[in-house]
């Protein structure tokens, strides 16, 4: 006898997928359409006015800040309970400051500009739930926020957006969703605790004094000391860390001289910090200036660090985790969840939102159905694809997180 369904799981296979498939072709042509005209940092005002275009006359309330062009949609419930929840939903709308090579029929039109980590799907995904929501609406007991956020990729759109009220009140959980083109189609995947990783940026500045090639000794040259500091620094993470312990400093780019003869004044190094823990994360900023100051000394000339904080660690809470667990096998069965069993050092500035609310961000894969996915491009690659069938899949899984918390909360 098969197991009796209760009634989320029959809304969630049988409504809401069923919606959100029904909805496929608005939501690729606008995601296509967003493809086609990328924008950066937190100036997205063509992705955001065709954002409201795809929402036009549905019962929903909207705010706007000064600080960004992104938007906060609300959609309230009309049905009567003695608890009233509130959940966020978030997509994010802006593309990298690169050129596509995909040869896609709606390929960038912008030079320098591509959607090359997905944030067209996750606006599209995102207006495809608020859509699907606004049709139950009559059965939905609570409030939703729907986020639709700039200034992702290094810019702190979300916290901007936070720091611009637009999120206030606070909502009593939060769900997004990023989708990955090198994961297996339609499965969606996340963990408990650290998901994706804090990133911060460093600047060491190494000064000595400059002059001829053939007369180094009547100079302090800046390049053998900053040599050794990139060797320092990585000394520094294998033995003042645990070798378990997730700690990554990449020296990405060194720059001195001007010349083949001339030893220069200056030479400077840029990288990034990533880490899965503030303490960790204090810790390699103190210990990275430390190293740097001390190397240079050696070397008789001196050396200065700045560090530019970037995006906190991405921590979901268990709960919100194990609420979209459920939602994702009621969507996919069994084997529609993946529980992954280490963080990704990647970032993400959903991480301001979760470090105010509990909630979770999850992964959709979406590598071309029947591919041997681990061979696909990655994020951030010019030649990017992304299957366009299992953004109905993405769409109901936002929803049902929406359903699934307003219904029972954390239970």
């Amino acid at each position: 006898m098969p197991p009796v369904r209760g009634k989320l799981a029959a809304m969630l296979t049988d409504s809401l997928l069923s919606s959100a498939r029904s909805l496929a072709p608005d939501i690729v042509a606008l995601r296509r359409a967003i493809h086609a005209e990328p924008e950066l940092g937190l100036d997205c005002p063509m992705t955001m006015a065709k954002v409201r275009e795809a929402l036009e006359g549905l019962p929903l309330e909207w705010k706007s800040g000064p600080s960004t062009t992104g938007a906060v949609a609300t959609l309230v419930g009309g049905k009567s309970s003695d608890t009233t929840r509130r959940v966020l939903l978030r997509g994010d709308m802006d593309a990298l400051p690169m050129d596509e090579k995909t040869g896609l029929d709606f390929a960038s039109t912008i030079p320098g500009r591509m959607h090359a980590c997905g944030h067209d799907t996750h606006t599209a995904m995102l207006v495809g739930a608020a859509r699907v929501l606004c049709e139950q609406r009559d059965e939905l007991a609570g409030t939703v926020d729907f986020m639709f956020q700039p200034g992702e990729e290094g810019h702190h759109g979300a916290r901007f957006m936070l720091e611009d009220g637009l999120i206030d009140p606070l909502p009593d959980a939060a769900f997004a969703l990023h989708i990955m083109p090198n994961a297996e189609f339609g499965v969606l995947a996340g963990r408990a605790g650290p998901l994706l990783a804090a990133a911060d940026q460093f600047t060491i500045t190494v000064k000595g004094k400059g002059g001829h090639a053939s007369m180094p000794h009547d100079c302090a040259d800046p390049i053998p000391a900053a040599a050794a500091i990139v060797g320092a620094i990585q000394a520094m993470v294998t033995r003042r860390f645990k070798a378990s312990s997730a700690v990554i400093v990449t020296v990405a780019r060194m720059a001195a001289g001007t010349t083949f003869n001339v030893i220069p004044d200056d030479a400077v190094l840029q990288g990034t910090i990533r880490t899965l823990s503030a303490e960790h994360r204090e810790k390699v900023h103190t210990l990275i200036a430390e190293v740097a100051a001390a190397t240079a000394q050696a070397h008789g000339v001196e050396a200065s660090c700045e560090i530019t904080p970037g995006f906190p660690v991405t921590l979901c809470d268990a709960r919100a985790v194990g609420l979209g667990r459920r939602v994702a096998k009621e969507l996919g069965g069994e084997e529609g969840w993946r529980e992954l069993d280490a963080p990704i050092m990647g970032a993400e500035d959903f991480s301001y939102v979760l470090e105010k609310v509990p909630g979770a961000m999850f992964f959709l894969g979406v590598a071309p159905d029947g591919d041997n996915w681990s061979q696909c491009c990655a994020i951030h690659s010019p030649r990017m694809h992304v299957d366009e069938d299992a953004l109905p899949h993405g769409v109901a899984m936002l929803a049902g997180c929406a359903v699934e918390f307003l219904d029972k909360g954390f239970e």
